[in-house]
Formats: structure tokens, C-alpha cells, sequence
């Protein structure tokens, strides 16, 4: 019988624990009923019942996390502006991130390009060979 009472006597204490940790943790805007230091002395005075009622009465659920919103579009309700959003979860960084890396690929391979021809037309100067045509400015004949 005594290990029952040591067991619920932990589920208790557990239990104010988190409820403790949700209540110094929750916006302001999340809190109803009561204030903040209302909340944390009954949890302190009435482990138990403080707990349970926290968890019941006290905290508001957070309006937008199961609906379709996307992370632009929520609002916190009580300062009425838009929630941060983390770039991995920003549509248009993510965008920016990939026309950024195509930008830089394509320069990149003109880079490349522009190398290749230069030595080309550097082996063919040492063989004594013309540039190739696609290679002259327009308008250039080969003896000028």
C-alpha cells in the first residue's frame, strides 16, 4: 500500500511540475480566467486540483494550429500580428534558395565556357591554326 501512496504522491508532483512549466511558459494572450501568479499559487498550494484545473480552464488552445492556414496567415491573438515563420517553412526562401543556386549554376558553367574556348584558342595559336569561325567577332576576316 505504501508504494501505491509513493506513486501517486511522483504522478502529483509530476504533474505540477508541468503544469507549472506550461503556465510560466504560455503568452500572455493564452492565459484565461485568471492571471499568471494566480495560476502559479494554486498549482504551488493544490498540486493536484491546481494541475488539473490548469490543464482544463486555464490555458487557451492556440487558434490555427489544425486548420489549413499557412504560417503567414496565423495571428496571435493577442497581439495581432503575424507569427514568425522559420525559413525552412517559408515558401518564398525556399523559392529564393533555388533561383539563387540556378543563377549561381549558370554562372558558373559560362565560367567554364568562356575557360574552355580561351584554351582552345590558345592550343590552336600554338599549332598555327586559325580561330575557329564561330569563335571570330562578326564582321572580322581571317587575314586582318
Amino acid at each position: 500500500m505504501a508504494r501505491l501512496y509513493v506513486l501517486l504522491f511522483v504522478v502529483q508532483i509530476v504533474l505540477a511540475v508541468c503544469a507549472l512549466i506550461s503556465c510560466l511558459s504560455a503568452e500572455e494572450g493564452e492565459i484565461r480566467a485568471l492571471p499568471r501568479i494566480a495560476w502559479v499559487l494554486i498549482i504551488l498550494f493544490f498540486p493536484l486540483l491546481g494541475s488539473l484545473a490548469w490543464f482544463a480552464a486555464g490555458r487557451e488552445r492556440v487558434p490555427g494550429r489544425t486548420t489549413g492556414q499557412t504560417p503567414k496567415e496565423r495571428i496571435l491573438p493577442s497581439r495581432g500580428r503575424p507569427r514568425p515563420v522559420a525559413p525552412d517553412d517559408d515558401p518564398e526562401f525556399l523559392r529564393s534558395l533555388g533561383e539563387r543556386s540556378h543563377r549561381e549554376d549558370q554562372e558558373l558553367f559560362r565560367r567554364w565556357e568562356e575557360d574552355l574556348r580561351r584554351r582552345e584558342d590558345d592550343m590552336r595559336r600554338r599549332d598555327g591554326e586559325p580561330p575557329r569561325e564561330e569563335d571570330r567577332p562578326e564582321g572580322s576576316t581571317p587575314g586582318a
